[in-house]
């Protein structure tokens, strides 16, 4: 297990009994470098959507964990936010939740021309995405191998 990924864990442990208490559950944890910078992100939600105040309050609370257990080498930023509405659907429980939602599908190279997609997500698997696609008057079923699909998130109906 890599560092990153041990230390998204153990947030994740220290974080599980806060978002309980707060009556909000964990969406994702990453810990990610951009720049110079270490970032501990934690994402909440719930039905509704979270407020700044949800926010505030695990932040706190996880704040003061994290000082406690200290398991963090490098300095860090420590964020706790919503996934917001175009969130990234990264593992199973986000699809699951996603299933008959549009969502958008950027693969790491062209298929049939292009690396973008639209459509409802209609299902999956451990190695497959499928979205139901319409153009004009045609809707077909397109299916992706998830080693092709560099991200897959909420589409933004605006």
């Amino acid at each position: 297990m890599s560092k990153r990924e041990n230390y998204e864990q153990q947030t994740e442990k220290l974080l599980l009994p806060i978002v309980q208490a707060n009556h909000v559950e964990i969406y994702d944890v990453e810990y990610v470098k951009e720049g110079s910078d270490w970032y501990l992100r934690c994402y909440i939600d719930k039905e509704g959507g979270v407020s700044i105040n949800d926010c505030e309050a695990v932040s706190r609370a996880l704040s003061d964990e994290l000082d406690k257990e200290d398991f963090i080498e490098d300095a860090y930023i420590l964020e706790v936010s919503s996934p917001g509405l175009g969130r990234a659907l990264k593992k199973d429980k986000h699809l699951q939740r996603s299933l008959n939602e549009e969502v958008d599908i950027r693969t790491y190279k062209p298929i049939n021309g292009s690396k973008d997609f639209n459509g409802i997500l209609k299902a999956f698997d451990e190695g497959t995405i499928t979205i139901l696609t319409a153009s004009g008057d045609e809707a077909e079923d397109m299916v992706f191998d998830r080693k092709d699909i560099a991200a897959i998130k909420l589409a933004l109906d605006f």
